[in-house]
């Protein structure tokens, strides 16, 4: 696999970010008084997506990266934080629910392609809704034509509009679900996880997909997976997450070829490398988890140039 390029090139003249997260956080609460406790699912979260770039966001399960998703989707509320898309500060704006305009920008990719498809409806009907949806009234004639392109640009024969998802492959599923969040011309996609799911062999499929989405389309994207190695073959940035923190952050390839945090490190570790020579020792977990990125004085905020917390000495 070659590594992911920069996107400085593609950004042209634009001047801001695409999507700004400013300090964002969500709180769970557990139980009932006088037992009741508080699961800080996300802390004071900030990070930058720029137009035509690919985000990953790393992290173990329970990170809390699965929540900034669902926040960034509108699936979840936030206990506090900013969302700014094209400069509009959308939880100011749009308080209880997101609108059709901000659906029509922001599209989300499941994890499970058969969980997120009604087995009780063709492909076509899940490529149609949300055109009509989002005000689509052009003839039955010109509609087939979009149906067509939809499905030719995620790689199916328009066939496969006939069938219904359980007579479909799981790559093939998944890429049903892409072209439905492609059918109202998003300006970033959400994807959780979308090749987790997936054949080892189709993966590849899958995230060369995505990639010719933000080079052709220009379409964003958040990229959450576990996967580093997948995360430094597609994506611009990669952004590491630990109970709830985001740790470090940078160019993928930067990132991965000279990590600075503990935790990276552990994380980096854990993929299979044939040239290893030698067993390797990562740090301990409970010195990289929740108490490493307390106190370490500086605020993360994604920007152009590569960062890293700064991390005491007592914790390497």
């Amino acid at each position: 696999m070659s590594p992911a390029h920069s996107t400085s090139s593609r950004q042209g003249t634009a001047t801001e970010p695409l999507v700004q997260v400013r300090n964002l956080s969500k709180h769970y609460q557990l139980g009932s008084f006088p037992f009741r406790s508080t699961v800080r699912a996300v802390n004071d979260i900030s990070f930058d997506i720029n137009r035509g770039e690919i985000v990953a966001l790393v992290g173990e399960s329970g990170s809390g990266k699965s929540t900034i998703a669902r926040i960034l989707a509108r699936l979840e509320q936030p206990t506090a934080g900013k969302l700014i898309l094209d400069g509009q500060d959308i939880f100011a704006t749009e308080r209880r629910r997101a609108s059709m305009t901000y659906r029509s920008k922001v599209q989300m990719v499941f994890q499970d392609p058969f969980g997120s498809l009604n087995p009780a409806h063709r492909i076509e009907h899940f490529l149609t809704r949300p055109l009509q949806l989002h005000g689509e009234k052009d003839s039955p004639r010109a509609l087939k034509l979009k149906l067509r392109e939809l499905m030719a640009t995620v790689g199916l024969g328009e066939q496969m509009l006939d069938r219904y998802p359980h007579q479909l492959s799981g790559g093939q599923r998944q890429r049903v679900a892409i072209a439905r969040a492609l059918a109202v011309e998003p300006e970033i996609i959400l994807a959780d996880e979308p090749t987790s799911m997936l054949d080892v062999s189709v993966r590849i499929g899958i995230l060369n997909l995505m990639r010719k989405l933000r080079d052709e389309r220009g379409v964003s994207m958040l990229y959450i997976t576990h996967d580093l190695a997948s995360a430094r073959y597609i994506a611009d940035t990669t952004m590491v997450m630990c109970a709830g923190d985001l740790v470090e952050g940078g160019e993928s390839i930067e990132l991965m070829a000279a990590p600075h945090h503990p935790y990276t490190q552990l994380l980096l570790s854990a993929v299979p490398d044939a040239r290893r020579t030698q067993t390797v020792r990562p740090p301990r977990r409970d010195a990289t988890a929740r108490n490493a990125p307390r106190g370490t004085g500086e605020r993360i905020t994604l920007s152009a140039s590569h960062w890293a917390l700064k991390v005491p000495e007592s914790a390497h």
